[in-house]
């Protein structure tokens, strides 16, 4: 089930709203924003004639007609090679010059904030491996604590650690009125009193609501995640198969700039191309494989596909579908674009590159369930759009 899971999320960067894959997977997040125009065109009404990308009718069904929507029915529209049945994506758009494609250097090049940025995002997860006590507290420090409150001199329930220590963030808001900024400054080992007031709605506790209270605190340490090849080894290899901090580095630059330059040609494809007519199939793929992925993701965590999509703020399919058209029409013209680069330069998919691309994301090999559930068709579709996307990034020129 996790390979499958994994599955819909990597084909379906083309197919969905960029934005709503967010919940696969951390590389997902920021690939996408969504435009919305102040007057957003009406799905259910047909653009203008002089429209080249020719909007189609919106035969979206409403929540009630969903039983009438055939789970899947979208792929049909791919033939056995990847391609879309009776287009010929090339006569829609006018050629450009992919090869030499030029990227600019802040695209591929990786600074070393951002490395540590995304490093730091990784190990937070993980409990702090090493005990500073050898400095005062700072802003943004880690520390665990101890304390005793009271009131009036009298300790109430609740209000201690009872020396079992706690996980605090200096400077933040996490404790009432600004009981984490008064850490900030004093030296693990230290017993200070914590001089606080509780708010005047206090449902947790109404007795203490509005009440002054002091905490005797001892800060015990100041937390610190060392990263060392250790750590490497022992929390991180088994998911990433990283064996140490150097090769974890060079594996993030390498992913990192590998998805700055995805990025980069797809948001190339869709906007500076020029599209001369938009094929309805294109863009009827790009809805209903939306409405076919909101179905999926609702059947994977057992929800009904009303509670979904209502947790999204929307009420009915067409809503959903009117909140995302532009983003919804940018995939088909990135779509449209990279059908037509595999047709003018001959790219297609064999049986070999099916398999380096299920064992390159990390999902084996081994792929007929995927293959009976999606279909080869569907499957050979996305080989061919990531084919194409590393095609142009080989031969860009990188400023």
């Amino acid at each position: 089930m996790k390979n499958i899971k994994a599955f819909i999320c990597l084909i379906l960067a083309l197919a969905i709203p960029l934005a709503m894959l967010a919940g696969c997977g951390d590389r997902a997040d920021e690939l996408s924003k969504l435009l919305h125009p102040e007057d957003p065109p009406n799905m259910s009404a047909n653009t203008n004639a002089d429209d080249p990308l020719n909007t189609p009718a919106n035969d979206t069904p409403g929540m009630d007609g969903l039983s009438d929507f055939q789970l899947g029915a979208f792929r049909d529209a791919i033939d056995d090679n990847g391609f879309f049945k009776g287009i010929r994506a090339i006569d829609h758009i006018e050629m450009f010059k992919y090869r030499g494609l030029e990227i600019p250097n802040e695209i591929h090049q990786i600074s070393e904030e951002d490395l540590e940025s995304q490093i730091d995002f990784i190990i937070s997860e993980f409990p702090a491996n090493n005990q500073i006590t050898d400095r005062a507290v700072e802003d943004g420090d880690k520390v665990n604590i101890d304390y005793v409150g009271s009131v009036g001199g009298v300790p109430f329930e609740g209000g201690s650690t009872e020396g079992m220590g706690a996980d605090v963030t200096a400077g933040s808001f996490d404790y009432i009125d600004d009981f984490l900024f008064q850490i900030i400054g004093h030296m693990p080992g230290e017993t200070i009193d914590v001089n606080v007031t509780f708010p005047e709605e206090y449902p947790n506790n109404p007795d203490l609501a509005g009440q002054p209270a002091v905490f005797v605190t001892t800060i015990n340490y100041i937390a610190d995640m060392e990263l060392t090849d250790d750590f490497v080894v022992e929390n991180l290899s088994a998911y990433y198969g990283w064996t140490s901090v150097a090769e974890m580095k060079t594996a993030l630059r390498k992913d990192m700039q590998k998805y700055g330059l995805q990025t980069y040609v797809k948001q190339y494809f869709s906007s500076d191309v020029i599209v001369k007519s938009m094929p309805d199939p294109l863009i009827d793929y790009q809805i209903n494989s939306m409405l076919n992925y909101y179905m999926e993701y609702a059947d994977y965590y057992g929800i009904s596909l009303e509670e979904l999509i209502s947790s999204e703020g929307f009420s009915s399919p067409n809503e959903l579908v009117d909140a995302y058209y532009d983003i919804n029409m940018e995939n088909a013209v990135s779509l449209l674009v990279i059908l037509a680069v595999a047709e003018d330069a001959g790219i297609t998919v064999s049986d070999d590159d099916i398999t380096d691309y299920f064992i390159q994301n990390e999902m084996a090999s081994d792929y007929e369930s995927i293959v009976e559930q999606y279909g080869m068709p569907f499957i050979k579709h996305n080989v061919l759009c990531q084919k194409v996307i590393d095609f142009v990034i080989d031969n860009a020129v990188l400023l």
